[in-house]
This record gives structure tokens, C-alpha cells and sequence, in this order.
């Protein structure tokens, strides 16, 4: 019996919403290859309408989207593209969200609450995503919740290798809680074993984004405090954090964080905070009003790149952190 093969090999489609160009076209510019041109509009009661201007029958589509404000139009436009790809017979859909939508809602604190960010994974599945790459997840488990492939990428080795180069001097990691120590624990073995330190802090559950410092638990004293999280929101947590690293005698503080959500008076907030330097990726579009001088922004873009060319080519993404 002869095989019945295909007349071409596979191809690479890579789409964008309309929340973060700059940074899709910064992934296509690593990829050696272009956007897909698409049509992509609000109706005059808001409703979103997107079509691809051309064929994506039997393509591995990449759908990027950053979920910044308005959140929940740019996931519903990235819900309405997949179902779009899916509907055209698109082979292989997988969703880059870098920054994932609800992630800090991933389990019930009290009665009554819902968990949205496996809400938003079974939106995807059933939009048709058949995996999903994203990058510095609030909680790891989150990857539990959707039934497919995820490749969780970190910032890490892009951020901490800008830390090595720009503050050679004796160092700290502070964790600016105790639930974020494994990610400081992984940034002290990155940085050659420095010491690590926590913020010990008390959080009022019926008041969201709101926290207070209260010590640092750890030795930081002579030593430029290098202050991890995955998000900046309102920026309270982090510049308390700050003030504490400074009142418990440390030289200087550098705060790094993944993704620069920066609501509210988080600009003003981190303007004004003792920190030297405040170090971010652009998983999230910031405009100009939210830049200011002591802020640092590095491009993810190569790291999403190298990501989506593993998961074409069916090689490791694991590989790319040498785990």
C-alpha cells in the first residue's frame, strides 16, 4: 500500500492582539519571519471582530496577547482569535500569554469566591488553545489547570544577568514575602550564592493590594538588597519591602520584577521609593506616562522566540533554563 503524504512541510503563523505590538513584533523580528496581517476592530457597542487576511489551514499558530488594562477586552479579543484559527483549520493552536490573566486568583482564600485563573484555562481549551506559553506564573500550580501542554518560561536569566553586570558589589536576595522564597532561593544560586533574606509581612484579606511590612528576616546589613517578585500592582508590597531592607542597614536597594502592571499610584509610588533602580521585561505595554528615569525595561522578546522555534520544531523548552 503506498502512504499518502502531505505536499508541504509544516508552516509557522505567528498572530498578535492589539494590546502589545511592539513586543509581537519584536518575537517575529527573533523568529526571522512576519506577523500575520489581520483585521481587528470594536463595533460601536464594543463587541470585538477579528479576521485573518490569509490562509491558516493546516498552520502551527502562535496567538500572542499582553493582558494589561482593559484585561478583560484583550482576553476576550485573544478568546475570539483562536476560535477564529480554529474555525479556519488551523492544525496547532498555542496561546502566548506572557503576563496570564487572573493568575493571582488561583484558589479560594474564603467561602464564595471564585478561582478565575482555571476559569481562563478552560476558556482557552475551550476556545480551542491546544497549549499555552507564559512566563513568571504568580503560582506554579497553575499550570495544573489547563488540560494540554504548558510551557512556563522565566525571566531569570534575562533579568538576573543584567543584575550581575550592572552591581558587581556584595549582594542580597530579599523575597518581599515568605511565599516567594523559592523564586528568591533560585535568583541567590543565579547570582553565585549570595544571602537570601525575607520580608516578614501581614496582609489584610478583606482589603486587596494592601499589606504592611513589618522586618526583614535574613542578614542584609552592608549589602545592596536585590528585591524579587514576579509583578508590581500598586507597588505597596515592593516599597515597603524597600524601606525595610534600608532600616535593617543595607547599602542600597534594586528592586527586579517580571511584570510591570504598575496600577494606580504605583508610578509615584516607585518614583519616589528609596530604591535606586526598579528593573521590569516588557511582558506588558507600558506608556510613556508610566516611565520614569530609575526604570529599567528589558525585552522578553528572545526568550518567547526561542520558546515558540523549541515548540515548532518539537525540541525542549525546558532546555532553555539548563534544568
Amino acid at each position: 500500500m503506498n502512504a499518502i503524504t502531505t505536499a508541504g512541510e509544516k508552516k509557522l503563523v505567528l498572530v498578535t492582539g492589539r494590546a502589545n505590538l511592539e513586543l509581537a513584533e519584536q518575537v517575529a523580528e527573533s523568529l526571522g519571519t512576519d506577523l500575520l496581517p489581520t483585521d481587528a476592530y470594536n463595533f460601536a457597542n464594543g463587541e470585538i471582530y477579528v479576521r485573518f487576511s490569509e490562509s491558516v489551514r493546516g498552520c502551527d499558530v502562535f496567538v500572542m496577547q499582553s493582558h494589561c488594562a482593559p484585561i478583560n477586552e484583550w482576553l476576550m479579543e485573544q478568546l475570539i482569535m483562536v476560535d477564529a484559527l480554529k474555525r479556519a483549520s488551523a492544525k496547532r493552536i498555542t496561546v502566548i500569554a506572557p503576563f496570564f490573566p487572573y493568575a493571582r486568583q488561583d484558589k479560594k482564600h474564603r467561602g464564595r469566591e471564585p478561582i478565575s485563573a482555571r476559569l481562563v484555562a478552560d476558556l482557552y481549551r475551550t476556545a480551542g488553545a491546544d497549549r499555552i506559553i507564559t512566563v513568571d506564573l504568580h503560582t506554579a500550580q497553575i499550570q495544573g489547570f489547563f488540560d494540554g501542554p504548558v510551557d512556563h518560561l522565566v525571566a531569570l536569566p534575562i533579568l538576573a544577568d543584567y543584575v550581575k553586570r550592572n552591581y558587581p558589589g556584595k549582594l542580597a536576595v530579599v523575597s518581599p514575602d515568605a511565599g516567594r522564597i523559592k523564586v528568591a532561593e533560585n535568583w541567590s544560586e543565579t547570582l553565585g550564592g549570595v544571602p537570601l533574606a525575607f520580608i516578614h509581612k501581614t496582609r489584610d484579606i478583606d482589603r486587596p493590594n494592601q499589606t504592611k511590612a513589618n522586618r526583614v528576616v535574613g542578614e542584609v546589613e552592608g549589602r545592596t538588597c536585590v528585591l524579587v517578585d514576579d509583578m508590581i500592582d500598586t507597588g505597596g508590597t515592593i516599597v515597603q519591602a524597600a524601606e525595610a531592607c534600608m532600616d535593617a542597614g543595607a547599602t542600597g536597594v534594586v528592586i527586579v520584577a517580571t511584570h510591570a502592571v504598575f496600577s494606580g499610584p504605583a508610578v509615584e509610588r516607585l518614583k519616589n521609593s528609596v530604591a535606586s533602580e526598579v528593573i521590569v521585561t516588557n511582558t506588558l505595554p507600558l506608556p510613556e506616562d508610566k516611565k520614569f528615569d530609575k526604570l529599567t525595561i528589558l525585552s522578553i522578546a528572545p526568550l518567547l522566540a526561542r520558546a515558540v522555534h523549541e515548540v515548532f520544531e518539537d525540541g525542549s523548552v525546558t532546555s532553555l533554563f539548563n534544568l
